[in-house]
């Protein structure tokens, strides 16, 4: 029992310090955000991990342990949608990306969480048990919002981007003199809407 033990709370230290990090991303990727929904659904699961990691905090007292582990998983997970990031997609299509990435940290929590859980019930920490539960439940909602996200509006709409920006081609693959202004035009929607953002915060 002692090494499930230690298995528990090595999760555990993984998934606090993966809380963590994501709270220090998940305001770069709410920012790069076109969409007003999104960025809702993204600045409100920021809130929920907030107290997700408060809610370790607690499981780390009941269980009279600290939390000392670097969770590398997730430092790559984040590091590919930082790299998202920098790609020069247009608005929409950055969005989906965006959903694609949140997602990926979601599955990451979802399974951790799962196996946290399941430790804990086997070694009979209930309490503890039940407060990951909690967690597990709040990332399946989190991963399902994002997902009728994606599927309500943003896929089609990156798909629309798609489709203008191939119209815009010339036969000889050129891209006709008028798409720099439509591109530049998007950059400044784009631009104005997150500081608008920024600024109703």
């Amino acid at each position: 029992m002692e090494a499930l033990q230690k298995l528990l709370t090595n999760e555990l230290a993984d998934l606090y310090d993966a809380e963590n990090q994501i709270i220090k991303a998940l305001p770069k990727m709410i920012d790069e955000c076109s969409s007003t929904e999104l960025q809702e659904a993204l600045q409100e699961h920021l809130t929920v991990t907030q107290k997700q990691v408060t809610r370790l905090d607690q499981i780390f007292r009941d269980l009279g342990e600290k939390p000392s582990k670097k969770c590398k998983g997730m430092a790559g997970i984040i590091a590919e949608g930082e790299e998202l990031l920098k790609e020069d997609f247009e608005e929409s299509t950055q969005d989906a990306g965006i959903i694609g990435a949140a997602q990926k940290v979601e599955h990451y929590e979802i399974a951790s969480y799962g196996t946290a859980r399941t430790l804990a019930e086997f070694l009979g920490h209930q309490r503890v048990a039940e407060l990951l539960e909690q967690t597990l439940e709040e990332e399946k909602e989190a991963d399902k919002l994002l997902t009728q996200i994606a599927e309500s509006s943003i896929n089609s709409e990156a798909s629309e981007e798609e489709e203008e920006t191939s119209d815009q081609r010339g036969s000889n693959g050129r891209t006709r003199a008028s798409s720099p202004s439509k591109s530049k035009s998007r950059t400044q929607r784009s631009r104005t809407q997150r500081s608008r953002t920024k600024a109703g915060r």
